[in-house]
């Protein structure tokens, strides 16, 4: 099968055939007039021969579609840039190894889940001992204090913990983002920190399901992780950043 880069599309049945599943809910009652109306919607987007294949009542007011249709547009995939992390990810082992070679001491990671957001998954898979899939958690690493302040973590408390534990990096992790709600906790936490003095102080990293590189960086934090991340991949770029910049400093 040969696959034109320069013109990918959705991929269904068979190639380029442009098959795409949308899931959305109308604040309708439901009825057949709101099945036909998910149908037109997802054809005003602009996606061919669209089928309702699953609908439902979700609630007084609200329905649920499951749509199928086809992508007339295309991407040529040979001119997406992506900003990626340059990062040599390593093992837990190679890990440890690197903070007691070139560091000589334990460093101080503090995590959290901030302000209104109450749910923990995204940093215990990374902190807690026991990790995620079978990737242990920056607990189990030597080297590493971890401190993993759960949720609901105001702004002003995890910076306080911050000064108090001097900590050498900070771990956010933003699971919900109704109304962009996550852009707000994260660019309070940026302002509380520079208020403080301490924003150049610490490694400010950030993860979460709508977080990249890119956006956590504008938002001003050093890094970002999305879904799909490990221990080892926050902690390589972590011990490997830390001893970047304190080389910088020595060579100053």
């Amino acid at each position: 099968m040969e696959v034109n880069l320069t013109g990918i599309k959705p991929y269904g049945d068979t190639l380029d055939d442009g098959a795409v599943q949308l899931s959305f809910t109308l604040p309708i009652d439901y009825s057949d007039e709101a099945v036909e109306a998910a149908r037109l919607l997802v054809q005003k987007m602009g996606f061919d021969n669209p089928k309702v294949v699953f609908s439902r009542d979700i609630g007084r007011g609200f329905s649920y579609f499951i749509v199928y249709g086809k992508a007339k547009e295309s991407i040529d995939v040979t001119k997406v840039k992506v900003q990626k992390l340059k990062v040599n990810v390593m093992d837990k082992g190679e890990i440890e190894a690197f903070i007691k070679k070139d560091f000589g001491r334990n460093l101080n990671v503090v995590g959290a889940c901030i302000e209104s957001d109450a749910h923990t998954v995204g940093i215990d898979a990374i902190m807690n001992m026991k990790g995620y899939n079978g990737h242990k958690g920056l607990e189990s690493y030597k080297g590493i204090n971890a401190y993993n302040l759960g949720s609901q973590v105001s702004c002003e408390e995890l910076a306080a913990k911050i000064i108090e534990l001097k900590a050498d990096a900070v771990l956010v992790s933003q699971v919900v983002t109704q109304k962009d709600i996550h852009i707000a906790n994260l660019t309070k936490l940026v302002e509380i920190l520079e208020a403080e003095g301490i924003r150049d102080r610490v490694l400010l990293v950030v993860g979460g399901p709508r977080i990249d590189n890119k956006f956590a960086q504008e938002l001003g934090y050093d890094a970002g992780f999305g879904p799909g991340t490990y221990a080892e991949d926050v902690a390589s770029y972590l011990v490997q950043e830390l001893k970047r910049r304190e080389r910088e400093v020595i060579q100053e």
